[in-house]
């Protein structure tokens, strides 16, 4: 019988994990498979696909260590390893910097795999000389050209440019002009560190003049953060601020739905909101001006369509009947308002008639909205926008005979306050809203089903303050007129404070 070699040379060890197993550094795939599943959890990388592609095992440990050894080392100022051919130019690269894009590493696989007969043990020496700090020390490795092709508009030289940049360095200046160009190139290269800075830039910048083109970015390259930082922002800004410039013009009619249905939705009231939607409808239809009319000239011009039927009621209409449905018209409960309603022959004749037949119901029974059930989604809502310069802000509110305040006062500068009360209508304040034909209740008590809540924008984040649906009995005098009091702890501005509220059968 033959004896072992003794002295015969160890099996060289791998560590795997947080377990200390060990692998044949030169088979991508042994026979022990509780190491290589180990080594897939470490690296990131799904079990079977290993299996099928024991190559990637190299690729994706190249990444990992490339990715945390860049943090501290000085960009390369050698030659480079590889061209890259893209936009009718050709870009010079290193292997460290490159190996942060998953595509230009399948790429750079690709060519390698052309170019040598062993494109495995090429990359255990590059992995083993980055290891070892011998990264200068390792032998010339054949340059490789690579190519490119990009067929998304968005991608510019100076974008593409800019991304290439970031592979070098982390924190390369990102122009706003190019934020687009720049994510869509990262999308492309799939440089996820990169392509998350351009996301979190985008949010933070949101305007009215950025909005429509960063929620399609997030659509299509299916970035739930954008679309829904988005959604945020326009529920917040559609009626104080997009509503008052030309801007309004571009917002998407899907992400006008999906903000219209929210119940986080902010306006001053609802027929300021209903306002702004038939402003952005008549933008739709009038693509040549480029200043925003004002409400009477918007008025006229649905006043002068033909009168055989409602602007809903036609083709051109039709499609805009979703965003419509949204509005809360029985919040809509001034005379005057009710009759600009009527005269400009918008709506079908059938919505304008339930409204009607609703408040007069609602009048006849001292207040009681029957027709509302849900304060979510179908409560009356006005609102009230604190910005920096107030220290008290208050409106006064007229609803089927009963007067209400409602009020917001800064304490201190991040200290805040906000609650209605219920008024009486011989208040001075209320001269103005109560005419010689409005209803006045007499009425010493209304039950009242309410929510305040409270929004500011801090670090990029909305804080929500809310005091939940309560119901509650108001009378005349103190305390039973004054609702509860929300208060705000926040150093966002301005605030936006919402009020909703219905009148319970009682």
């Amino acid at each position: 019988m033959k004896m072992l070699n003794p002295h015969k040379p160890r099996l060289e060890r791998r560590i795997a994990g947080a377990t200390n197993r060990w692998r044949l550094p030169r088979q991508p795939v042994s026979g022990d498979l509780l190491a290589l599943s180990q080594l897939c959890k470490a690296l990131s990388i799904d079990f079977d696909e290993a299996l099928k592609n024991p190559h990637r095992l190299y690729v994706s440990q190249i990444q990992k260590i490339f990715s945390e050894n860049l943090k501290n080392k000085a960009v390369q100022n050698g030659e480079a390893d590889v061209i890259l051919e893209c936009l009718g130019f050709k870009w010079e690269l290193h292997q460290p910097q490159l190996f942060q894009s998953k595509t230009l590493t399948k790429l750079y696989l690709g060519a390698l795999a052309r170019a040598t007969t062993s494109p495995v043990k090429e990359l255990e020496k590059l992995l083993q000389a980055h290891l070892t700090g011998k990264i200068k020390e390792r032998p010339p490795v054949k340059k490789m050209i690579i190519s490119l092709k990009i067929n998304d508009p968005l991608v510019t030289k100076v974008a593409f440019a800019t991304a290439l940049k970031n592979l070098y360095m982390s924190e390369a200046e990102i122009n706003m002009d190019d934020i687009l160009g720049v994510l869509a190139s990262a999308h492309i290269l799939q440089f996820s560190t990169l392509f998350q800075r351009c996301v979190a830039m985008m949010m933070s910048g949101l305007t009215p003049s950025t909005i429509k083109n960063v929620y399609l970015a997030g659509c299509k390259y299916k970035e739930e953060q954008l679309t829904t930082a988005c959604e945020k922002w326009l529920e917040m800004n559609l009626v104080p601020l997009v509503g008052t410039q030309i801007h309004l013009r571009k917002i998407p009619q899907e992400l006008l739905h999906k903000v219209l249905k929210s119940p986080r939705l902010f306006t001053f009231s609802e027929f300021h909101l209903l306002k702004i939607l038939l402003l952005w409808v008549y933008l739709q239809l009038n693509h040549k001006i480029q200043t925003i009319p004002t409400y009477e000239t918007v008025l006229a011009f649905f006043i002068s369509c033909p009168r055989k039927s409602s602007f809903l009621d036609r083709d051109t209409g039709q499609s805009l009947i979703p965003l419509f449905l949204c509005l809360r018209l029985h919040g809509i409960t001034k005379g005057k308002d009710l009759e600009e309603l009527r005269h400009m022959n918008f709506f079908p004749e059938s919505w304008l008639v339930r409204v009607i037949a609703n408040h007069y119901h609602a009048l006849e029974s001292g207040g009681d909205m029957a027709h509302v059930k849900d304060l979510t989604a179908q409560a009356v809502r006005f609102g009230l926008f604190f910005s920096q310069e107030y220290t008290t802000f208050s409106k006064m509110i007229a609803i089927y005979g009963f007067f209400f305040e409602i009020k917001g006062t800064k304490h201190d500068t991040t200290s805040y306050s906000f609650y209605m009360q219920r008024m009486r209508h011989t208040d001075v304040e209320f001269s103005s809203l109560v005419s010689e034909h409005g209803p006045v209740s007499l009425r010493a008590e209304r039950l009242v089903k309410y929510e305040i809540r409270a929004q500011a924008l801090v670090d990029g984040k909305w804080q929500e303050f809310r005091t939940g649906q309560i119901m509650q009995k108001f009378g005349l005098i103190k305390p039973s007129c004054k609702s509860h009091v929300l208060k705000v702890q926040t150093v966002g501005i301005p605030i936006y404070a919402s009020f909703s509220f219905i009148f319970p059968i009682s």
